[in-house]
Order: C-alpha cells, then sequence, then structure tokens
C-alpha cells in the first residue's frame, strides 16, 4: 500500500512554495521544495499558469488519480468554496470573485474535491499542531509576527483564523503594536535613529539602551494583547512564528514576567516547523490516513 502523501502549498503577495508532505509520518519529502516568485499584481492568467507550473513540478511522479493538495492562502477568501474575496489590497485584484478551486482543477486536471485551501494564519498554527511544536496539545493560540499580525485559534484540532490583527488595542488596532512598523517607529521616537527592522535591533540590543527598551516595551504590549485573549479561549499553550519570533529570547522575559503577574501560566512556544508549518499544514487538510 502506498504512503498517504499530500501536497501542501504555501501562497503569499510575492511567492508561492510547494512540497510533499508524507501524512504517515508528518514530514516533509526530502527534496520535495519548490518555490518561484509570482507577482500578485498580475492578471488572472499570469497569476494562475504561475501558481500551475510550481504545483505541477512538485508533485513529480505522482499520477493525477492520486494527486491531493491543501494550499494555504491569504483572506479574505472562501476557503470552502474556494473564491478569491481579496479586492482591496494590493495583491491579487485581478481574481476577485475567482473560484480559483475550480480553475486550479480544470488546469491541473485533479478532482475539484482533492483541492484544499486553509487560510494561511490558520495553516501555520495547523501545522505546528499536526506536527510540530503543539503537536498534541488543545487550545492553542498561533501568532505569526511580522509586516503584519496573523492569528490563528486551535480548538478541537482545527485550526481557523482568529482575525485578530484589527482587534482595539491600545490608541489604535492590535497590528499597529505587533508588527515591524512599530519596532521602527518606536526606535525612532526613542533614538532619533532610523532602522530598516527588527534585525537589525536585535543587533544591537546588547549594546544600546533604546533597543532594550523597544524589545522591552514590545514583550509588555503582547502580554497585555494576549491576555484577554488567553482568558477567553482558555489557551494552554501559544505558538510564535514569524520573523519577529527570531527575536523571542529579546522580549522574552518582559512577556512571561507581565503574564506570570497577570496569573497566567500558558506555555509561550518558538515553532519549530517555522516556513514548512504552512505547507505541512495545509497538507494535512487532506489527511488521508483520516479517511
Amino acid at each position: 500500500m502506498e504512503k498517504p502523501v499530500a501536497l501542501g502549498v504555501d501562497i503569499g503577495g510575492s511567492h508561492i512554495t510547494a512540497a510533499l508532505v508524507d501524512l504517515e509520518t508528518r514530514t516533509l519529502l526530502k527534496n520535495s521544495i519548490k518555490r518561484s516568485p509570482v507577482n500578485s499584481q498580475e492578471n488572472k492568467e499570469v497569476i494562475l499558469s504561475a501558481w500551475c507550473d510550481i504545483i505541477n513540478n512538485a508533485f513529480q511522479d505522482i499520477k493525477n488519480g492520486n494527486r491531493n493538495v491543501g494550499i494555504a492562502m491569504p483572506g479574505p477568501f472562501n476557503y470552502k468554496e474556494g473564491i478569491s474575496l481579496i479586492k482591496d489590497q494590493e495583491k491579487f485584484k485581478s481574481l476577485y470573485q475567482v473560484n480559483v478551486k475550480e480553475e486550479l482543477a480544470k488546469r491541473l486536471d485533479i478532482a475539484i474535491d482533492n483541492i484544499h485551501f486553509i487560510n494561511d494564519a490558520a495553516g501555520f498554527l495547523q501545522g505546528e499542531v499536526f506536527a510540530g511544536a503543539a503537536k498534541g496539545n488543545v487550545n492553542v493560540l498561533g501568532l505569526t509576527l511580522g509586516t503584519g499580525l496573523g492569528s490563528s485559534l486551535c480548538l478541537n484540532d482545527k485550526a481557523y483564523d482568529a482575525d485578530l490583527w484589527n482587534s482595539p488595542f491600545l490608541d489604535g488596532i492590535a497590528e499597529d503594536y505587533l508588527s515591524t512598523r512599530w519596532f521602527v517607529k518606536r526606535f525612532k521616537q526613542l533614538s532619533g535613529e532610523e532602522v530598516e527592522g527588527v534585525k537589525e535591533l536585535v543587533a544591537i540590543v546588547e549594546s544600546n539602551h533604546f533597543a532594550t527598551m523597544v524589545f522591552m516595551e514590545f514583550g509588555y504590549n503582547l502580554a497585555q494583547f494576549l491576555i484577554p485573549v488567553i482568558k477567553k479561549y482558555k489557551i494552554n499553550t501559544v505558538i510564535v512564528g514569524g520573523n519577529i519570533a527570531q527575536s523571542f529570547n529579546a522580549f522574552a522575559p518582559e512577556l512571561t514576567a507581565t503574564l506570570k503577574g497577570n496569573g497566567i501560566d500558558a506555555e509561550i512556544k518558538i515553532s519549530e516547523l517555522k516556513e514548512h508549518a504552512a505547507l505541512i499544514g495545509a497538507a494535512s487538510c487532506c489527511d488521508l490516513s483520516l479517511t
């Protein structure tokens, strides 16, 4: 009997990545990762053709009848029907109201029921629950911290987009304080100096008092954001991913101290699967071993 294998696909505003996932061992098949830049400003034909090229390439020698694909896709998107609802963002405008599932099924010669979509933030967390840092946990919150704020909840083994980025927070919304642009803005406010991003601040955090202050403030803000969410959903584990997670050690002390000071004992973990989380999470949506 052949091993249950599915293709996981991660679609972003500037790229597509695909890889075969062994659903039995819950790991990526060696050397199966394919990645290509895609201009999301292009027309429908160019975008879909680029996606299909990578997907076909990644499937390698798996025959059409055995092809199953899970796709992590940014929203807004009708994930069940496979229809793009993205229109007011600087990406995929040409796919607005296009039934992407039908288009891919036709172009790839794959049964429409073998194509599954999941929100990209939910895909990240689904991967961590299926095979990573949250494996075996219940009531998990996932955060992807980077240019924006991605959030997802996994309750009863099923992850979904929590859509917390625009939650009212302090003098604005959560994403105003929990993204790369906040670090850049806050450091300039304190020091008068400009940095490109968080990576540059990590490099000077040991020697620059203002950089230290920024990370401490970020840790405190993140804790204040998390406290009501953790209480509401009885979260026992928080998985942190995204580029800002790479600076975890710089903001973790303030984050954990503030949580504990408020009686929160949820475990904070860094993503184990990192950029592979959404691939594995998307592929797990067509977990053939469970059918």
